[in-house]
Formats: C-alpha cells, sequence, structure tokens
C-alpha cells in the first residue's frame, strides 16, 4: 500500500509509512526530515561502545539498550537516536518507545546545532527521561542533561578529560570516559 507524504499527519502514520523504507528520515513537527545516512569510523565505535558499556552494566530483565534502528516518540514526532535505553515494557514488535530512560547522539559537523538545540527540547519534554548525553567525536567530551529532583534538567553539565565520569543516577551507574573513548579519541 502507497501512502502519499501529505497523509502522514501523525507519528503512527509516519511510523507505518516509514516501516521498510530505504534511507534515513525523522518526524519532526508535522514535517518528514531525511537525515544523513552514513558517517565516520569515529560515530560508528563511539555509538557501538556507548551501547556495549550500557549493556554490560544494566539489568538485561529491565533495560533495553537500542541503536539508530528504534525510534522514541517525542512531544514533537519522532526522532531516532544513535543509544537509546527504554524499561523493557511494551510488545517487541513495536516501531517505537515513548519510554525512554536515556537517549544518546554523537555529535557530526552536520548535526551539531540540531543535537545541541532542537533535541535537547525534544528529548528533556520526554516525561521519563532521566538523562540526555551528546558525545563529541574527537575527544572526550560530553555533554550532560539530568533530570534534578524537582523534575527539571536545567542546564547541561559538560564533561572533559580522559580520567573523567558520566553520573547516571537515572540508571544507577556511572560511566567511565577512559572505557567510553580508549582507542577512539
Amino acid at each position: 500500500m502507497n501512502i502519499q507524504q501529505n497523509a502522514i499527519r501523525t507519528a503512527d502514520d509516519f511510523l507505518r509509512w516509514n516501516e521498510g523504507r530505504e534511507g534515513k528520515r525523522e518526524f519532526v513537527g508535522g514535517r518528514i526530515v531525511e537525515m544523513m545516512t552514513g558517517g565516520t569510523r569515529r560515530h560508528a565505535e563511539l555509538t557501538l561502545q556507548l551501547a556495549f558499556l550500557l549493556k554490560s552494566k544494566l539489568d538485561p530483565t529491565g533495560f533495553l539498550v537500542t541503536v539508530a534502528d528504534f525510534a522514541v516518540r517525542t512531544p514533537f514526532g519522532v526522532r531516532y537516536p544513535d543509544v537509546m535505553v527504554t524499561r523493557r515494557e511494551g510488545d517487541p514488535s513495536d516501531l517505537a518507545t515513548d519510554c525512554s530512560v536515556l537517549v544518546a547522539e554523537i555529535l557530526s559537523p552536520s548535526s551539531l546545532a540540531i543535537d545541541l538545540s532542537e533535541k535537547v527540547e525534544e528529548y528533556t519534554a520526554i516525561p521519563s527521561l532521566a538523562h540526555y548525553l551528546v558525545l563529541a567525536q574527537d575527544e572526550a567530551r560530553i555533554w550532560l542533561w539530568s533530570r534534578g529532583g524537582d523534575g527539571d534538567f536545567g542546564k547541561p553539565e559538560m564533561i572533559v578529560g580522559s580520567e573523567e565520569a558520566i553520573p547516571l543516577p537515572g540508571l544507577e551507574l556511572e560511566l567511565s570516559l577512559p572505557e567510553l573513548y580508549g582507542g577512539i579519541a
């Protein structure tokens, strides 16, 4: 069945239309947005290393760690974060979740402005989200937004340096930058 783009008005319409299509796209503010395909080796390594570290430290019966093929619903539409942690809930055949706990994006020159502005607003509006991470590719540098006790995110914490750690109290763990960036940057 062929759905015309102008018939795509909701996140559900988009997810059904997008399933199985070639290329990458997201649904933001009622529009279909083409995404960059391909990336640097460093981007791919950092994505995999972050996912691996999270998967190795989290209880697999309670949490699911995914990479860019599984979507998150935001109040603004549908995004495909580089790495995401969700509670292990819902149907395994779901195309998206609205209960992410952590979302992470790896910076690219083409995504820098969006990852540090638009996506901050979108991801931090997800009620279940505890942490939003943005990772630099070329150095051990992380921007971390964490939900405070008052429920707000506030300003990001910048974590820089090969000996530092990322505190993730919403997941009851800490990630070391040497483990994350070792051999990458």
